[in-house]
């Protein structure tokens, strides 16, 4: 199938959803935010009259850990914005809505585990956490004009299979350098959640292949172009050289994930406009 309408494609993806789903639920392992964070750790703030953050109590962790934990957590904080991508390009009812609900609701326990592990063990200051959360979800992703026109459906699926991935990459490394086994734990369940969602959204650009071949391979190819380093979109952050080890071959490892799950180095009989596509992203993977 070529040349399709948009209408005509979302369809022909809508009819992979029961399949995908079903595969998606199958490997999805449910868990709650709250069995995670050690409560008993933490205590009230000035407000309750306790004491407020003091910046020369001792880290429980490196502050580049600590720094990697704020950047993962405000990228988790923005998910609204990818919500919003895909409602726009796909209807929040009938089969389309358990795609949409269910990533919503899966995405947003990492960001509640995540901020509440943070607060309890005062890794930092909570308010400027709460601060740069506000400015970072009110800005958004891609909430301009340009996303309208010119993101469809399949640019939205690749978009968030190679977030997802980009996350998977930035979380192994996290949990590696982290001597925490609390931390460790709360990001292995967050980095399994996102191994599947991960896997789930690649299932649908296999589908956006059987059913527009060139679309597809141009939305990865876009997708993999404009991935941002974490922590890169997030104003005031600071400096992103404290968490380089984290978005170490951030790229590489989208490529080399998208090449190997979509079997791209296989793809054969392409039009000039696929292949050029195709070899972007091989060479975007060191192949």
């Amino acid at each position: 199938m070529n040349d399709l309408t948009q209408d005509e494609l979302l369809y022909a993806l809508e009819k992979a959803i029961p399949e995908i789903m079903e595969d998606h639920n199958a490997a999805a392992s449910p868990w709650n935010p709250h069995d995670w964070v050690p409560w008993t750790d933490g205590r009230n703030y000035a407000f309750l009259g306790g004491e407020d953050f003091d910046p020369d109590q001792p880290r429980p962790l490196p502050e580049d850990v600590t720094s990697a934990l704020l950047a993962l957590l405000l990228t988790k904080d923005n998910m609204p914005s990818y919500h919003r991508l895909m409602a726009q390009k796909a209807s929040i009812f009938g089969a389309w809505q358990e795609v949409i609900g269910s990533w919503t609701a899966e995405d947003n326990r990492h960001a509640i585990a995540l901020r509440d592990y943070l607060v309890v063990s005062r890794l930092m200051d909570p308010e400027v956490a709460e601060a740069l959360r506000l400015q970072h979800m009110t800005k958004g992703k891609l909430q301009t004009p340009r996303s309208l026109t010119d993101y469809q459906i399949l640019d939205v699926l690749a978009l968030l299979a190679v977030h997802e991935l980009q996350c998977v990459a930035f979380e192994e490394k996290l949990i590696a350098e982290s001597d925490s086994e609390v931390l460790e734990g709360i990001v292995g369940k967050i980095l399994h959640d996102d191994r599947v969602q991960a896997k789930t959204f690649t299932a649908f650009i296999n589908a956006g292949i059987d059913a527009n071949i060139t679309e597809a391979l141009k939305s990865v190819d876009k997708a993999v172009a404009e991935l941002e380093l974490i922590g890169a979109d997030v104003d005031n952050f600071g400096e992103l050289d404290a968490i380089a080890k984290f978005n170490a071959d951030a790229v590489g490892f989208v490529a080399r994930s998208l090449v190997a799950d979509l079997k791209l180095e296989s793809l054969d009989g392409l039009d000039e406009v696929s292949e050029a596509a195709r070899r972007r992203v091989l060479s975007a993977a060191g192949l």
